[in-house]
């Protein structure tokens, strides 16, 4: 491996890029090395009949890129002709980019707890870059949890799998996810050929399954004042002339709540222990009927000693002290709780059942300090981070989740195919496969030199975005657009903030991407928004459609395209569980809707538009006519894989 000093864009600190020769299956992709280009070792595996020898493989040790393998190669070709079956308004392409930095391998469901680095849980989903958790890492002969940062976020749909445990915890993941197990790394459902297939009746290591709490119930505040009463009245129940010791006096989230307010008055929980302390006899009888009302054990350490405080001591271990935290939710919890705490082998749950669900499903993927972390008690790897231990052979069409394929030689390329004499200077679409400005293109820099050879022979083109580097771009594309035509163009459904996060939440927020409208207005671009996919029952309201073009109309744009949810095989399945969780009276509406295919009645999409283009003309905008301006044509629609992004 050679190791070759570099810098990040807009980074002062050096990194380190590792750089290996590997055969690829790319004949029909890349062009012949170059004449006289000395001989290289022969690879260990021999190549397969279409492998070819030279293609650069690069990872880069910077958080932004972390579990990230790149592929450079020297395509034969940039300009690429559409299908004529596809459903999009235009005819050629440029891809500088194979697979996106934003698509990794994915591994479990959305709704999966994480642990946190304060003993507290939230679901992967609702994870943000920075958030500190808890992950693992190997000291001495042990594995110990350790408090790691979360580096990257990206989610997908994959075929999804089921993993059930003896203690009742589910797990979703896709097949090549990895979780812990005694005997090692276990993926789900490996592919053909590969061994450490996770096994019924194995061991996955861990703190065990998480537990749910109160959910903020009246009764759980109820009980949490009860508990944190400073004038030494008693609990409610003595109060009232019952006894004190009573717990049908109260419900489950009455005491859970009376738990977390007597922890929070004098508890505390380190890396070893729970203790609870309490000042007189009467509300200790209360604290220990809460304890065995949820079956924990106890010990009292100060043995009954008079004028002493009395303490309670939590018994079995870690996972004890992590199901009265997640149970009660107290406020003060400080420290780190877990850190430095072996991972436990011994009581570590067994699997009864790995299965596949038979349909896709949205699953989530982070990056970490550690290359793991705790989901749902389970000790989770990394599941893209194996991107230098596998020998690759790739097929050159397939669409790449976690490994970038970057067409090094793409602006020589443009060049090279805009200058040939049958190139008739047809209209050129990027953006409309995979994001041309993805977060590999903040290093490589493709885009500067298309758009400055497009520019050179003056072709028209379009760029369709979800992203804010295209801002750095702009002298290129004024310049661009001073002799020729070029579209910009993003994709806003809706702008309710709620339902972003519930569908989208892997995008930039829609305000996000409508202040990157704004700017590229007042650098003088008119600039289309593709107002899709309007969701039936959840953003097809007036309401909804006027706060949303009111919103692209105050950001700038120039039109907007109105476009229905379209469900197609995967998608649709997805989307109809989640549509039952979380709206289950919309369900007649979208079986009568989408009862004929993937696309919603003609007749609702018409409607659907008359009344965008109704409120869109309210506020001054209005479908760009073709001709009417020579510096931007109508942005081009995208295609139709484009909404499975959202699902």
């Amino acid at each position: 491996m050679v190791e070759v000093a570099g810098n990040t864009a807009g980074r002062l600190r050096s990194t380190r890029t590792r750089v290996r020769m590997e055969p690829m299956r790319w004949d029909n992709l890349s062009a012949p090395p170059d004449e006289g280009v000395p001989g290289r070792a022969a690879p260990a595996t021999p190549p397969l009949p279409l492998a070819l020898p030279g293609a650069v493989v690069r990872t880069f040790d910077t958080p932004g890129f972390a579990g990230m393998t790149f592929y450079e190669v020297r395509a034969k070709s940039i300009i690429n002709k559409v299908p004529g079956a596809s459903r999009v308004p235009f005819e050629w392409t440029i891809n500088p980019y194979r697979g996106c930095s934003h698509a990794c391998v994915y591994c479990v469901s959305g709704d999966t707890p994480v642990l946190l680095a304060d003993g507290r849980t939230k679901a992967i989903q609702e994870l943000e870059i920075g958030e500190r958790i808890y992950g693992t890492q190997r000291r001495g002969a042990h594995r110990r949890y350790v408090v790691t940062t979360v580096l990257a976020k990206w989610s997908t749909v994959k075929p999804a799998h089921r993993v059930t445990l003896d203690d009742g915890t589910t797990l979703v993941a896709s097949g090549d996810h990895r979780f812990l197990s005694r005997e090692g790394w276990r993926y789900v459902s490996p592919e053909p050929g590969r061994r450490r297939r996770l096994t019924c009746g194995e061991r996955l290591v861990g703190t065990g399954r998480f537990h749910e709490g109160h959910k903020g119930s009246t009764d759980y505040r109820r009980g949490y004042r009860q508990a944190t009463t400073r004038d030494g009245s008693p609990p409610v129940a003595a109060a009232a002339g019952g006894p004190a010791d009573s717990s049908e006096q109260h419900t489950d989230d009455w005491w859970l709540g009376f738990l977390a307010g007597t922890f929070d008055l004098a508890g505390r929980c380190s890396s070893d222990a729970l203790r609870i302390s309490v000042a007189d006899d009467e509300r200790l009888h209360q604290v220990t009927a809460a304890l065995d009302r949820f079956d924990f054990d106890f010990v009292r350490e100060d043995h009954n000693l008079p004028g002493r405080p009395r303490q309670l001591r939590l018994t079995g271990g870690l996972r004890e002290r992590l199901r009265f935290l997640h149970l009660a939710e107290p406020a003060s919890l400080q420290g780190r709780l877990v850190d430095g705490v072996p991972v436990p082998h011994l009581t570590a749950p067994r699997v009864t059942a790995v299965e596949p669900l038979g349909l896709e499903l949205p699953l989530w993927d982070i990056t970490t300090g550690t290359g793991d972390f705790i989901a749902n008690g389970v000790v989770s790897h990394n599941c893209f981070a194996r991107n230098t231990h596998t020998y690759l052979d790739l097929d050159a069409g397939a669409d790449f989740d976690r490994k970038v394929i970057v067409k090094v030689n793409a602006g020589e390329l443009v060049r090279r195919e805009l200058a040939a004499p049958r190139w008739r200077g047809a209209h050129l679409a990027m953006g409309t496969n995979v994001d041309c400005y993805q977060r590999a293109e903040g290093r490589y820099r493709l885009m500067p030199q298309i758009i400055a050879a497009l520019r050179d022979f003056a072709n028209p083109f379009s760029i369709l975005t979800k992203g804010t580097l295209l801002l750095r771009d702009l002298p290129l594309l004024r310049q661009a657009a001073e002799v020729t035509r070029v579209g910009v163009s993003y994709s806003v459904g809706f702008v309710d903030e709620r339902l972003w996060r519930a569908v989208e939440p892997g995008t930039p927020s829609p305000r996000r991407r409508l202040d990157a409208v704004r700017a590229l207005t007042d650098a003088g671009f008119e600039v289309g928004v593709l107002m899709a996919p309007i969701l039936p029952g959840l953003s097809d309201s007036d309401e909804s459609i006027e706060a949303t073009v009111s919103a692209i109309a105050a950001a700038g744009a120039s039109s907007v395209t109105p476009l229905a949810l379209h469900l197609r095989p995967g998608a649709r399945e997805w989307y109809a569980r989640w549509l039952g969780r979380e709206f289950p009276q919309l369900v007649p509406r979208y079986r009568e809707l989408y009862r004929s295919g993937a696309y919603a009645p003609q007749a609702y999409q018409r409607e659907l538009t008359a009344r965008v283009r109704i409120a869109a003309r309210r506020h001054g905008l209005h479908r760009a006519e073709r001709g009417g301006n020579r510096n931007l044509p109508e942005p081009p629609a995208p295609p139709a894989t484009e909404q499975l992004t959202l699902l």
